[in-house]
């Protein structure tokens, strides 16, 4: 009998012994805080690795389900938690003291924190092993993301008194994640990514280290427990370049300027979630391949390896995710972390001079720009000024200009369009998942359940201790609120009660300060828009066209009708434009006074179907119903067809990256409301327009 051949040794055994993967994370979080666990637990089972929760703008922006710019919003874009009963449900059979929880959540992170931390010692948890993360970075809420409360001052105090808290109570808990990610999305170039986190990251290590709370010797206490949360663009080499920089800078920063000697304080500890800004409507497959390069840029580089990864799901510029499409992100993750040979290796770009050259430009970069924030004062200064607002705006408006012009090259989007019908989108009601409206209703009848069953003295009593304190600066907040969440206060409340101390703040746009970024060369399709705009404004006898631009509800998300904005101020509009978090009412409040042309609404939080019709069934009460209404942002092609039987003139999508196309639109719907031919006389005539390159 001939013997089994033997290889020389045995080679399994000579592989190399395997790093521990990352952080697995999914950002989750819809309907009710019972179907939100429901999604948790499932989760887990498939292998991920920690909690990633997502909060609905209502929980994010401080108000109960039951106010009136909660409408439509609740249960949208995340879970709504209005008390401690909802974290209950939303945690329940999930062990918090096993589990790693990171919490997306910044101008009510106090409030969210607290309520965890209750629902952790009803579990019997030791509030000392608790791990995870409070995003808790305000300073981005300003600039790009839109949930901000509370003016910059009082917002770094509770930040501040989270951080003090959590070293003495939780020292395992990450009480800051400074927040980069949203920074890119509104525009922000490698360099402003890294400068303007760093900034914010000092300004808060300040504000902690002058509070008085942490004594000097427990700096470095503080300095561990920050992490940051960055973005992942498509540009792999330049992304990856962009973590060694971030590493680099940070250790000087914390060595320097706050002393920090041990080399394992002064890690760059951060997260990622890839870019969600660069998928495509068109052709959304695509988006697997941009995801998967995205994840490589921040996990290949082990010495810039991130901490914990999310990624998003392929069909996320369609609309919400269905559970499905988010284990497929997962298995991506899994797949490089279980069956590559990745984790078996050091860094594999050390010494690389391609990598060392870009390294260094962006540091280089990133410290000029840090130069120049330092030199207004620091971060808040810089914010209150509309100074880093305006560069953002300016650097998204130079992106979008590049991709029109065909400078940058988008799969699907402005080349290579032709395309074999996709299975994937084959039938569009059911590619993504919805929000069933009745869970809104479910919500607001739980919510006056609680308030019935709760004991208003010793709310009352909870409420005014928080307003007492923080009429003072040598209080920490934590210690009141966690009493407000034992005694049954509710989010909105909670938030009111600061409001009246603190007031409310309404940040820059940063649209006066963006340069023009769209050519009017002649013959140009800038310079034909422009000719359309004076032109039409004589026919209809007014002195410019007026375009009231608005953002009703609570989505912040306000990159894209701020490009809009821009390119319609450059056309010739008179464009009126007073940020985000409207009311319907005040829309067409507004609408009315200055007698405008054409109304635009942008709306990419879901809550379309319930805001929309209610602006126009206003307009037509107020005797404006002739105004055109146009509407932009993440909008199902079923939902679009019903806004237009509502009586909306037209939808614009991600899939419409044309800005000055779509300026072109907004013209031809002001000389239909008017009862004109389009311009110049033909049908089309500015449709295809676009900027020159």
């Amino acid at each position: 009998m001939t013997e089994p051949y033997e290889a020389p040794g045995d080679q399994r055994a000579q592989r190399p012994s395997r790093e521990r993967p990352w952080l697995m994370r999914t950002y989750a979080g819809h309907s009710s805080a019972r179907e939100s666990n429901a999604l948790y637990r499932r989760n887990l089972a498939k292998g991920q690795t920690g909690l990633s929760v997502a909060f609905d703008l209502p929980t994010q922006t401080g108000y109960d389900a039951d106010h009136v710019l909660a409408r439509g919003e609740v249960g949208r874009v995340g879970v709504p938690i209005g008390h401690l009963g909802d974290m209950r449900a939303l945690f329940a059979d999930i062990p918090l003291e096993r589990t790693n929880t990171s919490m997306t959540i910044n101008a009510t992170a106090m409030w969210l924190l607290a309520l965890y931390q209750v629902v952790a010692e009803e579990q019997g948890a030791d509030i000392g092993a608790l791990t995870g993360t409070t995003q808790n970075d305000i300073v981005k809420e300003y600039l790009a993301r839109g949930t901000y409360v509370f003016p910059p001052g009082p917002s770094v105090r509770l930040t501040t008194d989270v951080i003090a808290y959590t070293v003495a109570r939780m020292p395992k808990w990450n009480p800051i994640n400074v927040c980069s990610y949203h920074l890119q999305e509104a525009g922000a170039t490698p360099v402003q990514e890294i400068a303007y986190a760093l900034c914010t990251a000092m300004t808060v290590l300040d504000a902690v280290r002058d509070s008085g709370q942490i004594a000097p010797e427990q700096m470095g206490d503080v300095v561990g427990r920050m992490s940051f949360f960055v973005n992942a663009g498509v540009r792999f080499v330049e992304e990856m370049c962009k973590m060694r920089a971030f590493s680099r800078l940070w250790d000087t920063i914390t060595r320097e300027r706050y002393g920090i000697t041990d080399p394992a304080g002064r890690r760059f500890r951060y997260g990622v979630q890839v870019n969600s800004l660069g998928l495509t409507e068109a052709q959304p497959e695509n988006n697997v391949q941009r995801i998967v390069l995205e994840m490589l840029a921040v996990t290949l580089s082990r010495d810039a390896r991130a901490r914990a990864v999310q990624l998003p799901a392929w069909n996320e510029a369609l609309g919400l995710p269905r559970p499905w499409d988010q284990q497929w992100s997962l298995r991506i993750q899994q797949v490089l972390a279980y069956e590559s040979d990745l984790l078996e290796y050091g860094d594999l770009f050390n010494g690389a001079p391609v990598v060392e050259a870009k390294t260094a430009e962006l540091m280089a970069g990133a410290e000029a720009e840090m130069a120049t924030v330092q030199a207004m004062g620091g971060v808040i200064p810089a914010v209150e000024s509309g100074y880093l607002k305006a560069q953002l705006v300016a650097s998204h408006a130079a992106r979008r200009a590049r991709m029109e012009s065909g400078e940058d090259k988008v799969v699907g989007v402005n080349c290579f369009q032709a395309t074999e019908p996709s299975p994937l989108t084959a039938d569009t009601a059911t590619a993504i998942h919805h929000v069933d409206p009745a869970y809104e209703q479910t919500v607001l009848a739980d919510l006056r359940a609680w308030r019935t069953r709760r004991d208003e003295t010793a709310v009352r009593t909870a409420l005014g201790q928080l307003t007492a304190d923080a009429a003072r600066e040598d209080v920490n907040l934590m210690t009141a609120t966690l009493a407000c969440a034992r005694a049954g206060v509710t989010t909105g409340e909670w938030s009111a009660a600061l409001r009246e101390v603190f007031g409310e703040y309404r940040a820059p746009t940063g649209i006066s300060g963006a340069p023009v970024t769209a050519p009017t060369t002649a013959g140009g399709g800038m310079a034909a828009v422009r000719e359309a705009v004076a032109g039409t404004a004589a026919e209809i006898g007014a002195g410019r066209l007026r375009l009231l631009l608005g953002k009703p509800g609570l989505d912040g998300h306000s990159n894209g009708v701020e490009q809009i904005a821009v390119r319609a101020r450059d056309a010739g509009f008179e464009v009126i434009y007073q940020g985000i978090r409207l009311t319907p009412a005040q829309i067409v409040a507004a609408a009315v006074a200055e007698d405008v042309h054409c109304v635009g609404l942008s709306i990419l939080s879901g809550g379309h179907a319930e805001l929309v019709p209610e602006v126009l069934r206003r307009l037509r009460q107020s005797g404006a119903g002739d105004i055109p209404v146009i509407v932009g942002g993440i909008i199902p092609a079923a939902d679009a067809q019903a806004l237009r039987a509502e009586g909306v003139a037209a939808v614009f999508t991600p899939k419409d990256f044309e800005i000055t196309a779509i300026i072109s639109g907004i013209i031809d719907e002001i000389r239909r409301a008017h009862k004109l031919e389009p311009w110049p006389g033909r049908p089309g005539a500015l449709a295809g327009a676009t900027t020159e390159g």
